[in-house]
């Protein structure tokens, strides 16, 4: 079967770097399956998961926090704000910023405030929500 080069960076430098048959990311609109031969595609991407699958090998899942997603026919990149191995997300610290979230939009603060407490709950929902996710796949494999 034919793959396509899949290339997941951050910041904080490479996370993921090879060939994947499939690679499903969350593109602003909703997630895209991205196969071998896919139309060109350039996107931002909404915090989520990135999941890399090839056939015989255990799927690889990654929480990316946003970014850009660009799609050649044979080559997949993921600019990501931040990426994580979901086997390495931080459950306590996603938990605590999920609840600092909270309670800054319980205060009621400034717009700005208020905009920010946002962005960093959809940020920590969606990783505790990727950590769920592979937690099952993991236990049902």
């Amino acid at each position: 079967m034919s793959t396509i080069q899949v290339d997941i960076v951050s910041a904080e430098g490479e996370i993921f770097s090879g060939p994947a048959e499939m690679a499903v990311c969350p593109a602003i609109q909703g997630d895209v399956g991205v196969a071998p031969q896919h139309t060109p595609l350039l996107t931002q991407m909404r915090a989520g998961e990135v999941r890399i699958q090839n056939q015989g090998q255990e799927e690889v899942h990654i929480f990316v926090s946003g970014g850009v997603l660009e799609v050649q026919p044979n080559q997949v990149t993921v600019l990501a704000d931040t990426a994580v191995r979901a086997s390495d997300i931080d459950e306590a610290a996603a938990k605590e910023a999920k609840q600092r979230a909270e309670e800054t939009l319980a205060n009621k603060q400034s717009d700005v405030e208020v905009s920010a407490a946002q962005a960093e709950l959809a940020i920590a929902i969606a990783r505790l929500k990727v950590l769920e996710n592979y937690r099952k796949r993991k236990n049902t494999h």
